[in-house]
C-alpha cells in the first residue's frame, strides 16, 4: 500500500498566501499537523523544541492575519520561529536547522524574506520593530510591525527602554507578550509575579497601560479561533500596544510540559548514551564550575553566585539549591547582574558572576565602568567561550580575549582543563584586589579525576608542559589539548616541540614567552577565539618588539561571520585543529629542508 501523507494540509504550504485558503477546521488541522511535524523533526534531528510547541497555534494565526513579509513581524530570541519558517517555504530545510550548511536555528535576514529581523539574543524586537513602525510613519506606508516577546526576555532593560520609547510614540507597533512564565528555567522577579497577578485578575496595576500603551489580555494562546479573531480586531488598530498570551511551553508533548527546563532544547536528550565514551572522557566545564562554586561556598561565607537567568546552563542550580540565600537569578539582566556584581564587591563580598561570553557584549559599559575603572574584585566567570556549535554567530563566545584584553586592572585567564578551572576558581576567590575573567568552553573537559586540594596560581604565570627543539606550540584555554596531541604525533616522527600553557591573557607571562620565542625558530598559537586582537597577535607583538626573525603563525578564527556546525566541524573547518597544526609543522619542517 502507498504511504499516506502525515502532513496532508502542511506540506501544501509555501508561504503564507497558501495558509489563508483554509476553513477554521482546516486551521486546527494545521495546527495539529504542525506541532506533529516540529516534535518528530526536532526528536529525530535536534534543536529547540519546547519553545516552538508553545508557539504552534500563535505562529499559525500571525501568517493567516497578517501579509507576510510586508508587514513585519519578528520573533524575540527566535528558538520558537522553527514553526515560522516551516510556513514560509522552508519545511524541507527544518531537518538541517543549525548544522553545518544548514539553515539557522533563529530568524537570519540573508535567509529569508520573512526573517524581517535576525534574532539570537534576547529582548531586542521591541526596539527593532518600533524602529520599523516609525520609518513605516515616516515614509507613510500603511504596514504593520509585530514584535513577539516571552516573559522571559522582558525582564532585560532593553525592552523597557523599547517600551517606554513606544509609550509616547504614534506608530504602528503590536507588542505580543509570550506568557509561559519560563525562560529556560522557570522566572522570577517582581515583574514575573506581576505578569501572574494580571492573569489572575488579581490587581488593577498594569505596568502596560501606567506605560501609556493600549492593553489586552490575557489571552489564551492556544485557542486558534480566538486568537485570529483578536488579530483581526487589533490589526484594525494604529498605535502601540500589548497583546498578552498566556501559552504552555512544551506544549502537546508531555514530557516536555512536565519538564520544561530539560526539554528546552532536544539534541543533549535524545542523544544521550550515543557518545557513551566521550562522556567518560571528562567532566563538563559548566558542572565543574558549578561543584567547585559550593565548595568555596562551605569554605567562604562571602561567596556569592549571580546569574542573569541561567542557573541550569551554567550549573549555578546546585549551589542555588544548598544555600538559596546567596544566589541571585537577576533574570535576563547582564547589564544588572555585572553592576549588581559591583556593588556586592564594593560591600565586601566575593561575588561569581556566570554569563555567557556572547552575551557579556550586552555588558561591555558595565564590565568598564562599574568594575575595571573602580578596581572591584568581581570573578567573571565566562561559559560558552570560543565556538559553541550549533548555535551559530549569534552565540559563539569568538571575542572576549580581543575586547577584554585592552581593560585596566582586569586579569585574564582560561584553563586548559578541569584541573585548571578548579584552581582558577579558588584563585579567584583569594584574588581581592582586583577583578578577574574566567573564561571557558561549552562542553567536556579531558580529565576523570579533577577533584585535586585547592592550589592557589601564581597571576600571570604561564606552564612550559615539554620543552623540544626549535619549534614551540603555544596555546590559551581548552585548544592546550590539542597541541599537546599534535606534539605526540610529532614525536612518533621525531620531532620535538616545545608546548606551553599560556594560562593568562592578561597580564600576560612576557618573561616566559620571551625565553621561548629566542630558543624557537618556528611557534604556533593557537586560540579558541577571533585572530584580530586576540592572545597570538600579542604573542606576535611581543616576537616582532624583540625584533626576531624567527616565524610566528597564529591560528584563530578570521574576522568573518562564522556560521553554525559541530565545534569539531567548525574547529576542522578553520583549522584549527590537531590535523591542522601537525600538517603546518611538517610543511615547515618541509620547506627548511628544501631551503638547506
Amino acid at each position: 500500500m502507498p504511504k499516506t501523507n502525515p502532513y496532508l494540509l502542511l506540506s501544501t504550504i509555501k508561504s503564507p498566501k497558501d495558509l489563508k485558503q483554509f476553513s477554521d477546521l482546516e486551521l486546527i488541522q494545521v495546527c495539529d499537523e504542525l506541532r506533529r511535524f516540529l516534535i518528530e523533526t526536532i526528536l529525530e534531528h535536534g534543536g529547540h523544541f519546547s519553545a516552538n510547541l508553545g508557539v504552534v497555534e500563535l505562529t499559525v494565526a500571525l501568517h493567516y492575519v497578517f501579509d507576510l513579509p510586508n508587514d513585519k513581524l519578528i520573533w524575540d530570541v527566535g528558538h520558537q520561529a522553527y514553526g515560522h519558517k516551516v510556513l514560509t517555504g522552508r519545511m524541507s530545510e527544518i531537518q538541517n536547522i543549525r548544522k553545518l550548511g544548514g539553515i539557522s536555528g533563529f530568524p537570519k535576514m540573508t535567509e529569508s524574506e520573512y526573517d524581517a529581523f535576525g534574532t539570537g539574543h534576547s529582548s531586542t524586537s521591541i526596539s527593532a520593530a518600533l524602529g520599523m513602525a516609525e520609518a513605516a510613519l515616516l515614509d507613510n506606508i500603511d504596514r504593520q510591525n509585530i514584535a513577539v516577546i516571552g516573559d522571559g526576555s522582558l525582564t532585560a532593560g532593553q525592552a523597557f527602554e523599547a517600551l517606554n520609547n513606544a509609550g509616547v510614540s504614534q506608530a504602528n507597533l503590536l507588542v505580543i507578550i509570550n506568557d509561559n512564565n519560563m525562560g529556560i528555567d522557570p522566572n522570577l522577579g517582581a515583574l514575573s509575579r506581576h505578569l501572574l497577578d494580571l492573569q489572575s485578575g488579581q490587581t488593577e496595576n498594569n505596568i502596560f497601560k501606567s506605560f501609556g500603551l493600549n492593553y489586552k489580555g490575557p489571552i489564551d494562546g492556544h485557542n486558534i479561533t480566538e486568537l485570529i479573531g483578536i488579530l483581526n480586531s487589533q490589526k484594525e488598530m494604529n498605535l502601540p500596544r500589548v497583546l498578552h498570551l498566556k501559552t504552555v511551553k512544551g506544549k502537546g508533548y508531555l514530557p516536555a510540559e512536565k519538564e520544561q527546563t530539560k526539554w528546552h532544547a532536544a539534541a543533549s536528550f535524545v542523544k544521550l548514551g550515543e557518545n557513551e565514551s566521550e562522556r567518560q572522557a571528562g567532566e563538563k566545564y559548566q558542572d565543574v564550575f558549578g561543584e567547585t562554586l559550593i565548595e568555596l561556598a562551605d569554605i567562604n561565607a562571602d561567596v556569592i553566585g549571580i546569574t542573569p537567568a541561567m542557573p541550569t546552563g551554567c550549573s549555578m542550580i546546585g549551589m542555588m539549591q544548598k544555600y538559596p540565600d546567596r544566589v541571585f537569578d537577576v533574570g535576563i539582566a547582564e547589564q544588572h547582574a555585572v553592576t549588581f556584581s559591583a556593588g556586592l564587591a564594593a560591600a565586601g563580598k566575593r561575588p561569581f558572576c556566570n554569563i555567557y561570553s556572547s552575551f557579556l557584549q550586552r555588558a561591555y559599559d558595565q564590565v568598564i565602568h562599574d568594575v575595571c575603572l573602580q578596581n572591584l574584585p568581581v570573578v567573571f566567570c565566562l561559559d560558552r567561550a570560543g565556538v559553541v556549535g550549533e548555535d551559530g554567530a549569534t552565540h559563539h563566545g569568538l571575542y572576549d580575549m580581543a575586547f577584554l584584553k585592552c581593560l585596566p586592572n582586569l586579569i585574564i585567564a582560561a584553563p586548559r582543563n578541569e584541573i585548571e578551572l578548579r584552581q582558577m576558581l579558588f584563585t579567584a576567590m583569594q584574588t581581592t584586589d582586583r577583578p578577574i575573567v574566567i573564561r571557558y568552553p561549552r562542553g567536556k573537559g579531558v580529565v576523570k579525576q579533577w577533584k585535586m586540594p585547592f592550589n592557589k596560581l601564581e597571576i600571570g604565570k604561564a606552564e612550559i608542559i615539554q620543552r623540544g627543539k626549535h619549534i614551540a606550540l603555544i596555546g590559551i584555554g581548552h585548544p592546550v589539548n590539542e597541541l599537546i596531541k599534535a606534539a605526540a604525533i610529532l614525536k612518533e616522527e621525531g620531532i620535538k616541540c616545545t608546548v606551553v600553557d599560556a594560562r593568562f591573557i592578561a597580564p600576560l607571562d612576557t618573561l616566559l614567552f620571551e625565553e621561548v620565542l629566542l630558543k624557537n625558530q618556528y611557534i604556533i598559537t593557537l586560540e579558541d577565539g577571533c585572530k584580530s586582537g586576540g592572545f597570538g597577535e600579542a604573542i606576535l607583538a611581543l616576537n616582532q618588539n624583540l625584533q626576531l626573525k624567527n616565524k610566528v603563525e597564529v591560528l584563530a578564527f578570521p574576522n568573518e561571520i562564522i556560521g553554525q556546525g559541530t565545534r569539531e566541524q567548525l574547529l576542522a573547518h578553520y583549522k584549527l585543529n590537531v590535523e591542522a597544526v601537525v600538517e603546518l609543522v611538517r610543511e615547515h619542517l618541509k620547506a627548511s629542508s628544501a631551503q638547506q
